[in-house]
């Protein structure tokens, strides 16, 4: 389907209570996804709460370009999940969550201060259950769609022990002796699924978004 892009100003008003003070935040309807099953809204709050779960992101007056960033990876991230919904099987256990949870907590400071940068957004702690819960359905989808197909070919790991880990690895470590091959097998095999496994979601989201109609209601 080919891409649609329109602004259309749509705004209502929230009351939002920060860890701080009290405020009253503008809630701003940003962009509608449509990939074929329904349509999903993405608001300015979502924008907010996905700064807030990035550390050392700046909360206060974000620029447009972490906003726009934002706004991006929400769509991609909408776009996958529509897929992965089409497979009930990959739903995440209440464990999942907690340890995804925990996980998440400790890329901050403090636990303190992961909650403090909740409370200012106002995600509350049922709405981040929701979004780990999303999250842990698409890395679950995309692990199913490619990691599980992937092949690495032995041709391909010795081309790269030739032409990358060797050169890489006399140039970060001069007059060390190079690990052979056969030892540096697992490091490299690894390295070319990620990059497959990457290389194979991008083309996916290409696809995805190619066939998607993605309105932009408000531009930040």
């Amino acid at each position: 389907m080919k891409l649609v892009v329109r602004t259309l100003i749509l705004v209502f008003v929230l009351g939002v209570t920060g860890a701080v003070r009290a405020q009253q935040v503008v809630d701003k309807m940003v962009a509608t996804v449509n990939g074929g099953v329904r349509t999903e809204l993405i608001t300015y709050s979502d924008l907010m709460w996905q700064l807030a779960l990035q550390p050392d992101t700046p909360l206060d007056n974000p620029r447009s370009e972490e906003l726009n960033r934002a706004l991006r990876l929400l769509i991609d991230q909408r776009l996958i999940l529509q897929e992965a919904e089409k497979l009930p099987t990959i739903v995440p256990t209440p464990t999942e969550i907690a340890d995804a949870r925990a996980e998440l907590a400790h890329h901050f400071a403090s636990e303190p201060v992961f909650r403090e940068r909740l409370q200012r957004v106002g995600l509350t702690s049922e709405k981040l259950d929701e979004i780990i819960d999303q999250r842990l359905r698409m890395e679950k989808y995309l692990d199913f769609r490619f990691r599980n197909f992937v092949v690495i070919s032995p041709q391909e790991i010795a081309d790269y022990y030739r032409d990358a880990f060797v050169p890489r690895f006399r140039a970060r470590n001069p007059g060390r002796i190079v690990p052979p091959l056969e030892q540096a097998r697992s490091e490299i095999e690894k390295t070319l699924m990620e990059a497959k496994i990457e290389s194979d979601t991008d083309a996916f989201l290409d696809m995805l978004r190619d066939r998607a109609e993605i309105v932009t209601l408000n531009p930040v």
